[in-house]
């Protein structure tokens, strides 16, 4: 009881005290513009500050996100022996999180734009976390399912307030490097969740591995609460663009005004190319990614005998893959191909599709090397998962960021519930082999679509 009193009474204080808020939804406001500061030292001295203190932030909180989505994965093991639930009735529940989220981070994306991402975020978390304990509670699929989606509507909060800091407060010649810095939150919250999950399922049940990153998820909420803050011009900084002097083009210094959410949506997503092919890649990336997360630790147990928490481990190293492979991804799309992103996306897209053939034509059962293939397709799976989302909000408009990535994202989600429910009804029609077919058509489809976006590096060279 004071664990929910405290934080009822912090999340109350809070929105009354945001700008004498008369509605709930007064809290989301953005922060107004203060006067720029003229002094360059203050200037200099403020934004280092609170770029490191943004970063920082928003990687930690993205971190936990990660963690409360998914720990039901690594329960599932547990729970289909304590519960009786089959692979198809337990692949619904990953489809219809990923329905739910998918659509949520297209639909908070817009509003996101023209959000706080403060409150967005932290909001978004906690109540993530909330519902990650009812999930614990219940033992129904009907409750499974109701909590399960709400828990994905939520988790979509997390992802566009993340796009537009990054976008608003590191400039586009930097921007790969910092963006695949904070894309490795979802490694670490990866890496550690199949670790702890797996081992609160098998030495206190199934629920604990819910109840634990729900509490958890608690807590870093309230974090962001007190950590984050709007864009540079709310804290009376001028805009990245002017402080680093990186403008992408002529038009784009001139862009000052704001945008209207119809002009946002129309004109910098929905009649954007880009934006449109870079989606439909990204539904074919997220299907391997989460598959690959997924349903990796039961084939393992399945066709290997490993234990549940020696399977666990495999997925501890694509998650580490997915680690290096973002970094690697930014780093090589700011250094080596000056900003784009199209070449990093192509190759990593490439690698994939000859990992998964490799992963699924060697024989033999030896960890080490099951191992190594899961941590090569996580480290080049990561590089598009990542850079797609960077390329969306640089080919749009930095102020249509959060919908730019969300509408992606959408297609993302749409992609991962493929990888849940229907997969699974292979799975258990086809085999395992039916699996790895998917994921080789997927990449060969992936691949077909990123190829046009080799030379393409920013909206204002492409857009009237």
């Amino acid at each position: 009881m004071p664990f929910y009193y405290v934080t009822c009474l912090a999340i109350i204080d809070v929105i009354i005290k945001r700008n004498n808020a008369v509605s709930v939804f007064d809290v989301f406001k953005p922060d107004p513009h203060k006067p720029e500061i003229q002094d360059k030292k203050v200037v200099k001295k403020k934004y280092l500050y609170w770029r490191i203190r943004t970063f920082y932030s928003m990687y930690v909180g993205y971190a936990f996100f990660y963690f409360s989505r998914k720990s039901f994965t690594f329960a599932m093991p547990a729970m289909i022996q304590e519960l009786g639930f089959d692979k198809s009735e337990l692949g619904l529940l990953a489809s219809i999180l990923s329905l739910s989220y998918g659509a949520s981070k297209f639909f908070s994306g817009i509003m996101s734009d023209k959000s706080n991402p403060r409150f967005f975020m932290s909001v978004g978390l906690i109540l993530t976390g909330v519902f990650n304990i009812f999930f614990g509670f219940s033992s129904t699929l009907v409750l499974f399912m109701v909590f399960w989606g709400f828990n994905g509507w939520f988790q979509g909060w997390g992802w566009p307030p993340c796009a537009k800091l990054l976008t608003h407060w590191y400039s586009q010649s930097e921007r790969g490097s910092w963006w695949s810095v904070w894309n490795t939150s979802h490694n670490l919250g990866g890496a550690v969740i199949p670790i702890l999950a797996a081992f609160l399922a098998q030495h206190y049940g199934w629920r604990w591995a819910m109840f634990g990153p729900g509490i958890l998820c608690i807590f870093a909420g309230l974090f962001l609460l007190n950590r984050l803050r709007d864009t540079p011009r709310s804290l009376g900084l001028p805009t990245i663009e002017k402080f680093k002097d990186d403008y992408p083009s002529e038009k784009h210094e001139k862009d000052r005004y704001e945008l209207s959410a119809k002009e946002i949506l129309f004109k910098y997503v929905l009649k954007n190319k880009f934006i449109w092919i870079l989606a439909i890649s990204n539904f074919f990336i997220y299907i391997i990614r989460q598959a690959v997360n997924d349903w990796t630790q039961l084939f393992f147990v399945e066709t290997k005998g490993y234990s549940y928490l020696v399977a666990g481990t495999s997925i501890f190293w694509f998650e580490i893959g997915g680690f290096i492979g973002s970094l690697a991804a930014g780093w090589g799309s700011d250094f080596i191909f000056k900003g784009r992103r199209g070449p990093v996306n192509v190759l990593f897209t490439l690698f994939v599709l000859i990992t998964i053939y490799f992963m699924w034509k060697t024989p033999g059962g030896t960890f080490w090397l099951d191992t190594l293939f899961v941590f090569l397709i996580g480290f080049f799976i990561f590089g598009p998962q990542m850079l797609i989302g960077v390329a969306a909000a640089e080919l749009s408009h930095k102020k249509a960021a959060g919908t730019a990535t969300g509408f992606t994202g959408w297609f993302a989600y749409i992609g991962a519930a493929m990888a849940g429910g229907p997969l699974g009804m292979i799975i258990k029609r086809s085999g395992w082999e039916g699996f790895f077919i998917v994921l080789v058509v997927c990449s060969i489809i992936a691949l077909i679509g990123l190829v046009p976006l080799w030379r393409v590096k920013s909206y204002s060279n492409h857009l009237g």
